[in-house]
Protein backbone atom coordinates (compact mmCIF):
# COMPACT_ATOMS: atom_id res chain seq x y z
CA UNK A 1 0.00 0.00 0.00
CA UNK A 2 3.20 4.02 -1.41
CA UNK A 3 1.65 1.61 -0.21
CA UNK A 4 3.04 2.69 1.13
CA UNK A 5 6.77 3.77 1.80
CA UNK A 6 7.12 6.86 3.08
CA UNK A 7 10.35 8.80 3.43
CA UNK A 8 11.70 11.71 4.70
CA UNK A 9 14.76 11.98 2.00
CA UNK A 10 13.69 9.69 -0.53
CA UNK A 11 16.29 7.42 1.09
CA UNK A 12 18.79 7.91 -1.62
CA UNK A 13 20.94 11.06 -2.66
CA UNK A 14 20.47 12.96 -5.88
CA UNK A 15 21.80 11.38 -8.77
CA UNK A 16 22.64 13.03 -12.02
CA UNK A 17 19.42 13.00 -14.17
CA UNK A 18 19.95 11.17 -17.55
CA UNK A 19 20.87 13.10 -20.72
CA UNK A 20 18.85 12.40 -23.99
CA UNK A 21 15.04 11.69 -22.61
CA UNK A 22 12.36 13.83 -23.60
CA UNK A 23 11.36 16.76 -21.00
CA UNK A 24 7.85 16.41 -22.44
CA UNK A 25 7.21 12.61 -22.69
CA UNK A 26 8.73 12.39 -19.00
CA UNK A 27 6.19 14.74 -17.67
CA UNK A 28 3.99 13.01 -19.65
CA UNK A 29 4.63 9.89 -18.09
CA UNK A 30 4.50 11.21 -14.70
CA UNK A 31 1.49 13.07 -14.75
CA UNK A 32 -0.33 9.97 -16.29
CA UNK A 33 1.29 7.64 -13.51
CA UNK A 34 0.43 9.95 -10.74
CA UNK A 35 -3.77 10.34 -12.43
CA UNK A 36 -3.96 6.77 -12.42
CA UNK A 37 -2.20 6.42 -8.67
CA UNK A 38 -4.90 8.89 -7.35
CA UNK A 39 -7.60 6.44 -9.13
CA UNK A 40 -6.58 3.59 -7.88
CA UNK A 41 -6.15 4.97 -3.85
CA UNK A 42 -10.07 6.54 -4.53
CA UNK A 43 -10.74 3.06 -5.82
CA UNK A 44 -9.38 1.76 -2.63
CA UNK A 45 -10.74 3.97 -0.09
CA UNK A 46 -13.86 2.51 -1.38
CA UNK A 47 -13.21 -1.17 -1.40
CA UNK A 48 -12.10 -1.18 2.63
CA UNK A 49 -14.97 0.78 3.55
CA UNK A 50 -17.29 -1.13 1.49
CA UNK A 51 -18.79 2.24 -0.08
CA UNK A 52 -19.25 3.70 -3.81
CA UNK A 53 -17.95 1.18 -5.50
CA UNK A 54 -18.47 -1.91 -7.81
CA UNK A 55 -16.41 -4.70 -6.17
CA UNK A 56 -15.49 -4.50 -2.06
CA UNK A 57 -13.45 -6.10 0.53
CA UNK A 58 -16.54 -8.25 1.56
CA UNK A 59 -18.43 -8.38 -2.46
CA UNK A 60 -16.68 -10.37 -5.11
CA UNK A 61 -16.42 -14.24 -6.77
CA UNK A 62 -16.77 -16.54 -3.85
CA UNK A 63 -14.50 -18.99 -3.25
CA UNK A 64 -14.28 -21.48 -0.18
CA UNK A 65 -12.23 -19.93 2.49
CA UNK A 66 -8.95 -21.47 3.04
CA UNK A 67 -8.71 -20.73 -1.09
CA UNK A 68 -9.90 -17.10 -0.82
CA UNK A 69 -7.32 -16.72 2.73
CA UNK A 70 -4.17 -18.22 0.35
CA UNK A 71 -5.55 -15.98 -2.73
CA UNK A 72 -5.27 -12.82 -0.31
CA UNK A 73 -2.68 -13.48 1.13
CA UNK A 74 -0.45 -13.78 -1.58
CA UNK A 75 -1.66 -10.77 -3.28
CA UNK A 76 -0.58 -8.56 0.34
CA UNK A 77 2.48 -10.69 -0.34
CA UNK A 78 2.79 -9.48 -3.99
CA UNK A 79 2.12 -5.84 -2.72
CA UNK A 80 4.50 -5.70 -0.10
CA UNK A 81 7.65 -7.46 -2.05
CA UNK A 82 7.14 -4.77 -5.39
CA UNK A 83 6.89 -1.97 -2.51
CA UNK A 84 10.58 -3.58 -0.64
CA UNK A 85 12.60 -4.62 -3.64
CA UNK A 86 11.46 -1.61 -5.45
CA UNK A 87 12.30 1.05 -2.28
CA UNK A 88 16.00 -0.53 -1.95
CA UNK A 89 18.89 1.46 -2.78
CA UNK A 90 20.52 -1.18 -5.17
CA UNK A 91 17.18 -1.61 -6.80
CA UNK A 92 17.22 1.82 -7.66
CA UNK A 93 20.62 2.16 -9.10
CA UNK A 94 19.44 -0.57 -11.66
CA UNK A 95 16.04 0.85 -12.68
CA UNK A 96 18.11 4.14 -13.51
CA UNK A 97 19.86 2.15 -16.15
CA UNK A 98 16.57 1.20 -18.10
CA UNK A 99 14.54 4.55 -17.45
CA UNK A 100 16.19 8.11 -16.72
CA UNK A 101 16.68 9.22 -13.01
CA UNK A 102 13.75 11.76 -13.11
CA UNK A 103 10.93 8.78 -13.71
CA UNK A 104 12.40 6.35 -11.06
CA UNK A 105 9.77 7.49 -8.91
CA UNK A 106 6.99 7.44 -10.84
CA UNK A 107 8.01 4.20 -12.33
CA UNK A 108 8.17 2.92 -8.23
CA UNK A 109 4.53 4.56 -8.14
CA UNK A 110 3.28 3.12 -11.37
CA UNK A 111 4.39 -0.64 -10.04
CA UNK A 112 2.36 -0.24 -6.88
CA UNK A 113 -0.83 1.16 -8.21
CA UNK A 114 -0.39 -2.21 -10.61
CA UNK A 115 0.29 -4.14 -7.66
CA UNK A 116 -2.76 -2.62 -5.87
CA UNK A 117 -5.08 -2.95 -8.58
CA UNK A 118 -4.34 -6.75 -8.90
CA UNK A 119 -5.05 -6.76 -5.07
CA UNK A 120 -8.58 -4.81 -5.61
CA UNK A 121 -9.55 -7.19 -8.49
CA UNK A 122 -8.11 -10.36 -7.73
CA UNK A 123 -9.26 -10.02 -3.83
CA UNK A 124 -10.99 -12.91 -2.54
CA UNK A 125 -13.80 -12.33 0.12
CA UNK A 126 -14.52 -13.88 3.45
CA UNK A 127 -17.80 -12.47 5.05
CA UNK A 128 -18.06 -14.15 8.76
CA UNK A 129 -18.07 -11.38 10.70
CA UNK A 130 -15.30 -10.55 13.31
CA UNK A 131 -17.56 -8.19 14.69
CA UNK A 132 -20.52 -5.86 13.57
CA UNK A 133 -20.85 -2.58 15.29
CA UNK A 134 -24.06 -0.41 14.68
CA UNK A 135 -25.55 2.74 15.41
CA UNK A 136 -23.00 5.62 16.83
CA UNK A 137 -20.10 3.31 17.21
CA UNK A 138 -20.38 2.68 14.07
CA UNK A 139 -20.56 6.06 13.07
CA UNK A 140 -17.64 6.76 15.06
CA UNK A 141 -15.55 4.02 13.85
CA UNK A 142 -16.25 5.25 9.56
CA UNK A 143 -15.52 8.93 11.12
CA UNK A 144 -11.98 7.33 12.14
CA UNK A 145 -11.41 5.46 9.03
CA UNK A 146 -12.01 9.23 7.34
CA UNK A 147 -9.49 10.54 9.71
CA UNK A 148 -7.33 7.78 8.89
CA UNK A 149 -7.56 8.84 4.89
CA UNK A 150 -6.61 12.75 6.44
CA UNK A 151 -3.36 12.20 7.98
CA UNK A 152 -2.07 9.87 5.57
CA UNK A 153 -2.94 12.44 2.71
CA UNK A 154 -1.41 15.35 4.84
CA UNK A 155 1.44 13.34 5.81
CA UNK A 156 2.33 13.28 2.35
CA UNK A 157 2.00 17.13 2.07
CA UNK A 158 4.17 17.12 4.78
CA UNK A 159 6.99 15.47 3.22
CA UNK A 160 6.51 16.63 -0.32
CA UNK A 161 3.21 15.06 -2.07
CA UNK A 162 4.52 15.64 -5.27
CA UNK A 163 8.21 14.02 -4.87
CA UNK A 164 6.84 11.24 -3.06
CA UNK A 165 4.86 10.54 -6.41
CA UNK A 166 6.94 11.70 -8.91
CA UNK A 167 5.91 14.60 -10.60
CA UNK A 168 8.65 16.99 -8.53
CA UNK A 169 11.28 15.25 -10.65
CA UNK A 170 9.92 15.02 -13.39
CA UNK A 171 9.53 19.05 -13.67
CA UNK A 172 12.97 19.70 -12.41
CA UNK A 173 14.54 17.79 -14.91
CA UNK A 174 12.09 19.86 -17.30
CA UNK A 175 13.66 22.64 -16.71
CA UNK A 176 17.34 21.46 -16.18
CA UNK A 177 17.10 21.96 -12.54
CA UNK A 178 19.29 19.41 -10.28
CA UNK A 179 17.21 17.49 -8.19
CA UNK A 180 17.29 17.40 -4.76
CA UNK A 181 15.71 15.11 -2.15
CA UNK A 182 13.24 16.95 0.29
CA UNK A 183 15.00 18.06 3.35
CA UNK A 184 14.37 16.35 7.06
CA UNK A 185 10.79 17.69 8.24
CA UNK A 186 9.63 17.53 12.00
CA UNK A 187 5.84 19.14 11.63
CA UNK A 188 2.80 18.33 12.52
CA UNK A 189 2.21 15.17 12.65
CA UNK A 190 6.34 13.82 13.05
CA UNK A 191 6.27 15.75 16.04
CA UNK A 192 4.29 13.03 17.82
CA UNK A 193 5.09 10.00 15.53
CA UNK A 194 8.18 9.23 13.07
CA UNK A 195 5.54 7.76 10.69
CA UNK A 196 2.30 9.31 10.07
CA UNK A 197 1.75 8.04 6.62
CA UNK A 198 1.65 4.12 8.33
CA UNK A 199 -0.38 5.37 11.71
CA UNK A 200 -2.87 6.99 9.24
CA UNK A 201 -2.83 3.24 7.03
CA UNK A 202 -3.14 1.32 10.31
CA UNK A 203 -6.20 3.49 11.38
CA UNK A 204 -7.75 3.07 7.76
CA UNK A 205 -7.14 -0.74 8.31
CA UNK A 206 -8.86 -1.54 11.39
CA UNK A 207 -11.21 1.48 11.75
CA UNK A 208 -13.96 -0.54 10.47
CA UNK A 209 -17.45 -0.56 11.46
CA UNK A 210 -17.57 -4.27 9.80
CA UNK A 211 -15.35 -6.69 10.57
CA UNK A 212 -15.24 -9.29 8.11
CA UNK A 213 -12.72 -12.66 8.11
CA UNK A 214 -11.36 -11.08 5.23
CA UNK A 215 -11.09 -7.91 6.41
CA UNK A 216 -9.31 -9.30 9.24
CA UNK A 217 -6.97 -10.71 6.87
CA UNK A 218 -5.82 -7.77 5.23
CA UNK A 219 -5.86 -5.81 8.45
CA UNK A 220 -3.25 -8.31 9.67
CA UNK A 221 -0.96 -8.94 6.55
CA UNK A 222 -0.94 -5.45 6.03
CA UNK A 223 0.09 -4.83 9.44
CA UNK A 224 2.70 -7.06 9.47
CA UNK A 225 3.89 -5.31 6.39
CA UNK A 226 4.05 -2.01 7.50
CA UNK A 227 6.01 -2.87 11.00
CA UNK A 228 8.65 -4.97 8.60
CA UNK A 229 8.87 -2.09 6.06
CA UNK A 230 9.53 0.51 9.01
CA UNK A 231 12.23 -1.19 10.52
CA UNK A 232 13.81 -1.88 6.83
CA UNK A 233 13.14 2.43 6.20
CA UNK A 234 14.65 3.30 9.52
CA UNK A 235 17.71 1.72 8.79
CA UNK A 236 17.77 3.87 5.27
CA UNK A 237 16.57 6.95 7.13
CA UNK A 238 19.45 6.97 9.87
CA UNK A 239 22.08 5.83 7.49
CA UNK A 240 21.12 8.67 4.82
CA UNK A 241 20.48 11.39 7.77
CA UNK A 242 22.75 10.40 10.36
CA UNK A 243 22.99 11.89 13.83
CA UNK A 244 19.88 13.88 13.54
CA UNK A 245 17.48 11.16 12.27
CA UNK A 246 18.92 8.96 15.06
CA UNK A 247 18.28 12.27 17.89
CA UNK A 248 15.06 12.54 16.15
CA UNK A 249 13.99 8.24 16.88
CA UNK A 250 15.28 8.76 20.55
CA UNK A 251 12.93 11.71 20.74
CA UNK A 252 9.76 10.69 19.17
CA UNK A 253 7.67 7.13 18.61
CA UNK A 254 6.95 5.30 15.62
CA UNK A 255 3.82 5.07 15.04
CA UNK A 256 1.79 5.52 18.12
CA UNK A 257 1.89 9.11 20.46
CA UNK A 258 3.25 8.45 23.50
CA UNK A 259 4.18 5.04 23.01
CA UNK A 260 7.78 3.42 23.20
CA UNK A 261 8.12 -0.29 23.34
CA UNK A 262 11.86 0.30 24.00
CA UNK A 263 14.92 2.43 23.34
CA UNK A 264 14.85 3.64 20.08
CA UNK A 265 10.77 2.64 19.18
Amino acid sequence: MTMADHTYASASASRAQTAHHSPVLGRTYSVTVYAFSMAVLLYAAGFIAGRGVAKTIDHGPASPWPVAALIDVLLVLLFAVQHSVMARPWFKRWLTWLVPASAERSSYVLAASIALTLMLWLWRPIPAAVWHASGPVAGCLLALYGLGWLVTLTSTFLISHFDLFGLRQAFLAARGTDYAPPGFTERLFYRVVRHPLMTGFLIIFWAAPVMTVGHLVLSLAMTAYILTGIAFEERDLASDLGDAYRSYRTRVPALIPGLRLRSGQ
